[in-house]
């Protein structure tokens, strides 16, 4: 048995249609372009706006360039860095050792010692 809630007919989401001759859709051209695995991506952008130079693949993720003979390559994927490796990047040992000096030493004063 249905839902009281459901409107017959509409779907989330869907809004009413519109007819055509109320607009005319911008210029657009379509522009390919092809990944390493040899799938090729057409997207339409607006016809003043440049294309980009690398477009990602929705297929398998790999960049995609507009070059069907050359495309770009893998990119390289950074290994996985913990919080503190970017902690360590951004202070040295010895900032470090201040900083955990003065926290300690604001602990200690709250506590009382």
């Amino acid at each position: 048995m249905p839902n009281g809630n459901v409107i017959r007919g509409a779907r989330v989401g869907s809004g009413p249609e519109r007819p055509p001759e109320r607009y005319e859709p911008a210029p657009r051209q379509a522009v390919a372009y092809w990944c390493r695995n040899d799938h090729r991506v057409e997207i339409l952008i607006a016809a003043e706006a440049t294309p980009p130079p690398l477009w990602d693949c929705p297929r398998c993720g790999s960049p995609a360039g507009q070059d069907a003979q050359n495309p770009p390559g893998r990119a390289r994927s950074e290994p996985y860095k913990s919080h503190l490796a970017y902690v360590k990047e951004r202070r040295t040992d010895e900032e470090g050792a201040a900083i955990l000096a003065e926290a300690l030493a604001d602990l200690r004063r709250r506590r009382g010692r």
